[in-house]
């Protein structure tokens, strides 16, 4: 024993400085705990565990929980260095699982060793969207119909999607809360149920952003839940009037509408042949769509001039060709009829 060693005041061996050395500190030191039982909770219709009042969603099963829960209900003195926790978990019934845990550590210079074994409770309870959902709950509806005209199965089916996409963004980011409940298809359009009113605008900002037309928002008194009015709202989507290859008369002219853009329509002068931007209420006609224009012979060309023949009434009828086309006796050309004038279309 060097001068600088002194003597532990318990056991009499040596020990650097003063006090007790390190295996008598360590012995009188709890430095672990095991909580005997740990609980957790799950949905049984969408699997999501619950931490505390928080409800999360999740993919884990029992084999990746089981572990983290396990590690959760082990507890060690701060001045333990380099732990480790090693377990095996079986399977003892549907609801309880056992953890044999063993742990090791450094304390004051020690190698330290415990064993336990922790009991898992797996603990089944209806999460709040589910409970919402089962008991038909909803804070809103989204209605989609087209203005003036019927809602089209392509424009139902994109709304849907659109509809969805919202929907798993909002779950992606957190709002467990905002789902939609039911997606059904009527004679006036489509009518989608959701749980929340921030979906329901989320879901008619993006609606009107992708295929044009305005909402608005009706609200509805239902009652009060702890002093605080509660409402149901009303989201009403009205698509446009007009829709992609429609030919419309505007001013003198005639446009075919390329794309809906928000509050604004994109459109072919069918006299130039040039693109331009209008809003709906600038349009004074629907003549019609190009998907219904027939096939009509051009009979002559006179400078910017064609005789055509009326498909209906076999008549020859001028009208006017922009410099953009090309057209040659002989040759037939797409045609719409607004009265007795003959539009080429697109």
């Amino acid at each position: 024993m060097s001068i600088q060693e002194c003597i532990c005041p318990r056991c009499g061996g040596p020990v650097e400085g003063e006090g007790l050395c390190g295996r008598c500190r360590g012995s009188s030191t709890t430095w672990v705990t095991f909580d005997p039982r740990v609980t957790s909770v799950h949905c049984p219709t969408c699997n999501s565990q619950k931490n505390g009042s928080t409800w999360t969603d999740t993919e884990r099963g029992r084999d990746e929980i089981g572990p983290e829960i396990v590690r959760a209900a082990v507890h060690f003195h701060p001045d333990i260095r380099s732990s480790s926790i090693s377990m095996v978990i079986h399977d003892r019934t549907l609801n309880r699982s056992y953890a044999e845990v063993a742990v090791t550590g450094g304390l004051y210079d020690q190698e330290v060793h415990a064993n336990a074994v922790i009991e898992i409770v797996w603990q089944k309870e209806q999460c709040n969207r589910c409970n919402r959902i089962s008991g038909s709950y909803y804070e809103g509806l989204v209605q989609v119909r087209a203005q003036n005209r019927k809602l089209l199965p392509h424009e139902s089916l994109l709304a849907q999607q659109i509809a969805t996409e919202v929907e798993n963004g909002m779950q992606a980011g957190g709002d467990r809360l905002s789902y939609i409940s039911e997606m059904e298809e009527t004679r006036e359009g489509l009518d989608i149920t959701i749980g929340s009113q921030q979906i329901g605008l989320a879901i008619s900002q993006a609606v009107v952003q992708r295929l044009g037309g305005r909402y608005s928002t009706h609200p509805k008194l239902i009652g009060e839940k702890a002093g605080k009015k509660l409402f149901r709202v009303t989201y009403s989507v009205r698509l446009p009037r007009y829709i992609r290859g429609d030919v419309v008369r505007i001013g003198r002219g005639y446009g075919q509408i390329m794309q809906i853009e928000g509050q604004y329509i994109r459109y072919l002068d069918l006299a130039n042949g040039q693109a331009r931007s209008a809003k709906e209420d600038d349009f004074s006609l629907l003549i019609g769509n190009v998907r219904d224009a027939a096939e009509a012979l051009i009979a002559y060309v006179d400078g910017d001039v064609l005789g055509i023949i009326d498909p209906g009434s076999g008549i020859t009828r001028e009208c006017a060709v922009g410099p953009w086309r090309t057209a040659a006796p002989g040759q037939h050309i797409r045609v719409l009829k607004d009265q007795d004038i003959m539009v080429l279309v697109g």
